[in-house]
């Protein structure tokens, strides 16, 4: 039995329209100065593939994520690694970025990969990173955005 990526409960998919052109999207994903506004900061990064970053919570010192650019289609998609390498378990996602002409506008479609729900921690983990990008790309990036 296969199950529908729409229906699978290990994957965190969002979709979000924004008025904005593709490559106004485009840039706010690759961006390292426009990233750091809407996500966290970052050291290293850069869209090119093959390149390893960190991303930091400000406001905590239990978070650093290390990412590795995976694949980089230019204006269209692009995927990263993603850990947490300060949890107690760390373990490695895969965060995928699409980026569609829509109308007069964008569609971001995230998608986030590679959790174990059969592991109580990593079925929380989930559905925290789900709200968390559920708010950061509503409010956040909507407001740099905005402003681009």
């Amino acid at each position: 039995m296969t199950i529908e990526p729409e229906l699978d409960p290990a994957r965190v998919e969002i979709g979000r329209f924004y008025p904005q052109s593709p490559e106004i999207v485009w840039r706010a994903l690759t961006e390292p100065a426009l990233l750091e506004r809407w996500l966290m900061p970052s050291t290293g990064f850069d869209p090119a593939v093959g390149t390893h970053f960190l991303l930091s919570m400000p406001d905590s010192s239990t978070a650093e994520i290390a990412c590795e650019v995976l694949a980089t289609t230019p204006g269209e998609a692009m995927t990263w690694s993603w850990m947490d390498l300060r949890a107690p378990q760390p373990a490695r996602w895969i965060v995928d970025w699409e980026v569609h002409a829509q109308g007069h506008g964008t569609r971001l479609l995230l998608t986030q990969t590679g959790f174990d729900i059969a592991d109580k921690r990593q079925k929380m983990a989930r559905n925290a990173i789900e709200r968390g990008w559920r708010q950061v790309l509503a409010t956040t990036l909507a407001e740099v955005l905005d402003q681009l």
